[in-house]
Formats: C-alpha cells, sequence, structure tokens
C-alpha cells in the first residue's frame, strides 16, 4: 500500500485562485469549519453559566470555581483528542473519512445537551462533543494545508481567510444560544447548537464527492498485522482511565490538573515518537526542535486567551456594566466581541502577510508579538480594578487587543505547523499544536480559579507580566529557531 503522504499529492491544481486569490477547496473547509464553530462557540458561550446558575435560573447548581476548572478541562480535552483524531486520520481512514464522522458525533452531543436534563445530559454531551470537535479541528486545518506548496507565499493568508470562516461561526453562535438561554432557557440554546452543527454537516455531505483523492488518502497506514496489537492498546487505555474515574483518584476536583498532565504526557509522548521515527529525515528533524519553542509559546498564549470562557465570562456576568439604553445585554454576548473583530482585521492581516511576501516578520516573531500583545491585555484591567461596575467599551478596547494578538499567532500557528510536519506526521503534527492549545486551555481554567475579586491587582500583573516576559524571550531566541526551521519562515 503506497505511503506516499498528503502533503506530495495536492488536492488543487497549480495556480488555482477561484476562491478570492486561493484554491477552491478552501471554500468547502471555510463552510464546515464555520458552521462547527457556530455550535461549539454558541453552546460554550452559555456553558458555564448552565454549570453554576441556580436551579431557579435553570442552572445546575456546581460551585462557580469548580466550574470554571471543569470548562477549562474540557476546552483541554477537545483540544486533547484532536490526538486521537489525527492518528485515525494518518493511520487508518484519511482525514475527510474522519472529519465527517465527528461531525456526526459532534451533532449528536448538541442534541444530548438539549435533550437530556441535568448531570447525565452535560457528561454525554460533552464527551460527544469534545471528542467530534478533536477530530474534526486536526482534520479541517490538515485539509487546509495541502492546498498550498511549502513554500506559497499564500499560505499564512489562505489560513487567515479559513480563520476568518471560523469566527464568522463563533460570533453569531453566542449570540443565537445566548439570546434563547435567556428568553426560553438553556436547553434552547444548546439545540440550536444542534441545528447549527446539522447545517454544516448536510452541507458539507452534499460536496464530498467532489473533493479530490488526496483528501481520503491515508498517509501512513497501519499494517493489518498491528491492527490487534493497537486495539488493545487503546482498550487498556480506555480501562485505566475508567479505574481512575470509578475509584475517584480522578474526580470533578482534580479534573482541570489530571487534564494538563496528560497534554503534557502526550505531548512528550509524541515529541519523543516523531524524534525516534527512521521516517524522519535529518532536516525534518531539526524543524522538530525548531517547534518546541512555539509550542511553548502557544501554550502560554491560550492560557491567557481561553479564559474569555472562564474568568471573562464570570467578569461578564458579575462585573460588566451590559445596560444599553436601557436594556440588559446577555452576558454570553460578550464571546461575541472577539469574533467581530476577528472578522474584520482578518482579511486586513491576510492581505498585509501578501503585500509584504518574504519580508513579512518570521513565525518566531510574529508568535512573540502575539504572546506580548496577550499579556497587555491582562494588564490593561489593571486601571479598571476594584469597585464598581466596568464600563462595556473598555472591556471591547481589551478584547481587541485580545484579537489583535490572536491574529498574530493563531491563524499562524497553525499554518507554521504544517509547513514544519515530517511528512510522515503530518496531521499528528497538527496534533501537537493542538495540544499545545489543550494544555493552555486547561491551565485557563485553573488560572481562573486564582483571581481574587477583593484583590484583583496580583492576579493582573502576574499573568500579564509572565506572558510578556516570556515573548520577550521568545523574540531574543528567534534567530535561532529561524536557522533551525531549514528554510522555512
Amino acid at each position: 500500500m503506497s505511503t506516499t503522504h498528503l502533503s506530495d499529492r495536492p488536492a488543487t491544481t497549480p495556480g488555482d485562485t477561484s476562491f478570492f486569490g486561493h484554491p477552491k477547496m478552501l471554500a468547502s473547509l471555510f463552510s464546515v469549519e464555520m458552521w462547527e464553530r457556530f455550535s461549539f462557540y454558541g453552546m460554550q458561550g452559555i456553558l458555564l453559566y448552565y454549570m453554576y446558575f441556580t436551579a431557579v435560573q435553570g442552572g445546575l447548581e456546581i460551585e462557580q470555581g469548580l466550574a470554571a476548572s471543569l470548562v477549562g478541562a474540557y476546552g483541554g480535552g477537545v483540544y486533547l483528542s484532536t490526538i486521537l483524531g489525527a492518528w485515525l486520520a494518518d493511520r487508518l481512514f484519511g482525514s475527510e473519512r474522519v472529519l465527517f464522522g465527528s461531525a456526526v458525533l459532534i451533532m449528536a452531543g448538541h442534541i444530548a445537551l438539549a435533550l437530556v436534563p441535568g448531570i447525565p445530559g452535560l457528561i454525554a454531551g460533552l464527551v460527544l462533543v469534545g471528542v467530534g470537535s478533536g477530530g474534526l479541528k486536526a482534520n479541517a486545518t490538515a485539509l487546509v494545508g495541502t492546498l498550498y506548496g511549502e513554500k506559497d507565499e499564500r499560505r499564512d493568508a489562505g489560513f487567515s481567510i479559513f480563520y476568518m470562516g471560523i469566527n464568522a461561526g463563533a460570533l453569531i453562535g453566542p449570540l443565537v444560544t445566548g439570546w434563547l438561554q435567556e428568553s426560553q432557557g438553556f436547553h434552547w440554546g444548546f439545540g440550536a447548537a444542534a441545528v447549527g452543527m446539522a447545517l454544516g454537516l448536510g452541507i458539507y455531505a452534499m460536496g464530498r464527492k467532489k473533493l479530490p483523492e488526496a483528501a481520503h488518502h491515508v498517509p501512513n497506514p497501519l499494517p493489518a498485522a498491528q491492527r490487534t496489537r493497537y486495539g488493545l492498546i487503546f482498550l487498556g487505555i480506555a480501562a485505566v482511565v475508567a479505574v481512575l474515574l470509578a475509584t475517584g483518584a480522578v474526580n470533578a476536583e482534580n479534573l482541570a490538573m489530571s487534564m494538563a498532565y496528560a497534554a503534557i504526557g502526550a505531548s512528550v509522548l509524541y515529541f519523543g515518537l516523531i524524534f525516534s521515527s527512521r521516517k524522519v529525515t535529518g532536516t525534518e528533524r531539526k524543524r522538530v526542535v525548531a517547534f518546541i519553542p512555539l509550542y511553548i509559546a502557544s501554550a502560554a498564549f491560550w492560557a491567557l486567551f481561553q479564559q474569555q470562557f472562564t474568568f471573562i465570562a464570570v467578569y461578564s456576568e458579575e462585573k460588566l456594566d451590559r445596560n444599553l439604553f436601557g436594556w440588559e445585554m446577555p452576558a454570553a454576548w460578550v464571546q461575541s466581541i472577539n469574533p467581530v473583530f476577528i472578522i474584520i482585521f482578518a482579511g486586513v492581516m491576510a492581505a498585509l502577510w501578501t503585500r509584504l511576501g518574504n519580508k513579512q516578520p518570521g513565525s518566531a516573531l510574529k508568535f512573540s508579538i502575539g504572546l506580548f500583545v496577550m499579556g497587555l491585555a491582562f494588564l490593561a484591567f489593571i486601571p479598571l480594578a476594584g469597585s464598581g461596575k466596568t464600563p462595556l467599551l473598555a472591556l471591547v478596547g481589551i478584547l481587541f487587543l485580545f484579537t489583535l494578538a490572536e491574529l498574530f499567532l493563531s491563524p499562524i500557528g497553525l499554518s507554521v505547523t504544517t509547513k514544519l510536519a515530517p511528512q510522515a506526521f503530518h496531521t499528528q503534527m497538527v496534533a501537537l499544536f493542538f495540544l499545545s492549545v489543550s494544555l493552555g486551555t486547561t491551565l485557563a481554567g485553573i488560572l481562573s480559579g486564582l483571581y481574587n475579586p477583593a484583590d484583583e491587582l496580583p492576579y493582573f500583573i502576574g499573568i500579564g507580566g509572565t506572558a510578556m516576559v516570556l515573548a520577550v524571550g521568545l523574540a531574543a531566541a528567534s534567530p535561532a529557531i529561524k536557522k533551525l526551521m531549514a528554510g522555512i519562515r
């Protein structure tokens, strides 16, 4: 069976510029990811409130700090599950089939949240959505990477356009679910997320047969003789997890920390697997070394950025002045501010990178700028500390800094990961990037528990200052990182 890698089998013809100067297939992937993000962020926009609101308010009355850590653990679990989706794509089914199956799981999870009341519905829904979203994310991103050659200067711009599609869904989702949650109840909001995913799945299903053969290709097929062994390994892992949960060794209180350890362990395992593989060339191995500081910077960035769903969600409900001309805006709508800015500025950034061409900053320097601005965003909370309500416009300004930081790091991270990936570990390298997001997202839940409304300054200074110090260190190391990249920017 052929082991030719996806990146060696272009999905589009050279010079394809039919979608705003980019390959036609970008439009299809743009669509499915947009509707998946509509459902995901629509659900996540009201998830924390569902967990800690009182029963009278329609919630589950989970303690607020614990609920925030569980949201972080859930988000970390979504990105942690990308390694399973990536492995299934690279070794068994190919990216396209895994993407389709994952979309079905996501829809089923939202249906469970909408129709099954209480803790059972919460657990079933989050597990299905978490596993499905992990499988979809790694593979949609990997397929975007196949649309461009290694040195195609449109690559970063293409990922920025793809990222704009993600944020179109992220914008609309919380607006719809937040309004339904306040007017009809939480389960109506979750139901809207299910409808959104069904739309995305239907649109994608109609175009599946038009995808090129490369989309169905299995880059590194698992030999039939090894399938039983791997099946036993997966059963063993599932048994260990079941025992840990059944004995209480892993419970609601320590789930977030357990998830962080799992992300770190999985990352170390993956790096070791890549470095020890005979299929990885010397040049590819150097590029993976260059990826390590970017992984660390990414984890630090997401530990701050993903607090939109933990610290900032609570802050928006309790401290933000949401009064607009006598009408109080739903707290979940704050989650749509960042996507608005993304939609406005993603195209601007894409055009900027295209215009600069080979004069644009290298990936490591872009990461450094993004992490620095992210730290600055938390320092911007300092003038707002103390008693009294925070003006909505002030938080909008802070979330603009979140957006600016995100545009320097997140789409660039997706792009540089596909460029640095060894051929035999293409989708799994993307999963490594999402493992950094998993770790950061889990830390966002843990860190939010350190916030003390009565003494806010240590939190803002500690978190913001640490991020800025790491950013300066990464900028200083960028020439050495560029050298290890061996010609990749």
